[in-house]
């Protein structure tokens, strides 16, 4: 009886130690997104920033995986981005200016991770300090000319009411803002069209949709509206709703949006993918740590970047062609074009605008 029960304790001894053998170690990535509260497929500045990291940790055999923050708060997106790490991240990147007193809290908690946060640059809460420590890199965009290019368009097609719909005005939705009003005063003087050509320009004070939006943009497209400019998050559902009832367009931001509803003629895109592949293949080509010129500081992408731009792949413009549009690209990436970039007042244009509050 012994040597039975002996035996079955050392088969008992050994099953544990095959079953020990045999675990399968927790999954860890090693490039990391943060969400800002949205997920992965909000067709703006999560999606974008997701299909740069999916695009550069495929090609270079790179785990990565992304993480929401449970609801959108800082203290939030702070759990969220330790959760990464705790998860493996080397590498974790942020989109949008909401992550920037998060990335501020934890960029000296966590000095070995490399942190790129996108469209913003770290900050207290209180805006009283700003810093970008060593392992932060932060890239801001040419808004500006994107709306250039955007409001070039536009009245090249034909359009002769134009409307302008800003999320919060910040300085990014500013600068998309005030590019689209130089781009379409541009392309009217071209024309000699100057007298025809109008903006309505309005802050709707958010990012999210709303019936107010809605209301609104209805009012302008009634009133003869033929084309807005939606600029700043979840808003262009409210716009685009609007122009569907009205049988009107929509300009789109950010990222393509021509999925998104028939109205949406063209968008005003930052390239996030582009510029996100761009900065890993800094990184990783440095070791997997910023190099000099990237590390604590900010870079500013544009045309010349290859960063800004309106969709080619999918062009529905009939008057203005891709060709046109190819030519005055050159023309702003060379500097043939010079497009303010200032957000401290209104471009002097010869074209009218209607500022709204």
């Amino acid at each position: 009886m012994k040597k039975f029960l002996s035996l079955m304790l050392a088969l008992v001894m050994v099953a544990s130690l095959c079953t020990g053998c045999g675990a399968k170690k927790a999954d860890t990535y090693e490039i990391a997104l943060v969400t800002d509260v949205g997920n992965i497929d909000d067709k703006s500045f999560n999606q974008g920033a997701w299909e740069g990291v999916k695009e550069y940790a495929e090609k270079n055999k790179k785990t990565y995986n992304y993480y929401r923050p449970s609801e959108d708060s800082t203290e939030a997106r702070v759990e969220t981005i330790k959760q990464a790490i705790d998860k493996g991240a080397k590498v974790v990147v942020c989109p949008g200016y909401l992550f920037e007193d998060a990335i501020y809290e934890v960029q000296d908690q966590y000095a070995d991770v490399q942190f790129l946060l996108l469209d913003g640059e770290p900050h207290t809460a209180d805006y009283s300090v700003y810093k970008t420590a060593d392992n932060t890199h932060n890239i801001l965009y040419k808004e500006e000319q994107a709306g250039y290019l955007a409001g070039y368009a536009a009245v090249k097609e034909g359009y002769r009411s134009l409307g302008f719909l800003g999320g919060m005005a910040v300085p990014a939705v500013i600068r998309y803002g005030y590019g689209f009003v130089q781009g379409a005063n541009d392309a009217a003087k071209e024309l000699g069209v100057e007298g025809d050509v109008s903006i309505k320009y309005w802050y709707c004070g958010g990012f999210a949709p709303s019936d107010d939006i809605k209301t609104k943009m209805s009012g302008w497209y009634t009133a003869g509206t033929e084309v807005v400019f939606s600029c700043g998050g979840g808003i262009y559902l409210s716009c685009t709703a609007a122009a569907e009832a009205a049988g009107a367009k929509v300009i789109g931001v950010d990222v393509d949006q021509s999925a998104e509803s028939a109205t949406i003629i063209t968008s005003a895109m930052k390239e996030l993918a582009n510029s996100v592949v761009l900065a890993l293949t800094d990184l990783y080509a440095n070791g997997g740590k910023w190099p000099a010129d990237l590390g604590g500081k900010t870079s500013v992408l544009g045309a010349v970047e290859g960063c800004v731009g309106l969709p080619t792949a999918t062009w529905s413009m009939k008057n203005f062609t891709v060709d046109e549009y190819k030519t005055l690209f050159e023309k702003v990436k060379n500097g043939e074009i010079s497009i303010s970039n200032s957000t401290d007042a209104a471009p002097a244009v010869a074209i009218t605008v209607d500022y709204q509050e």
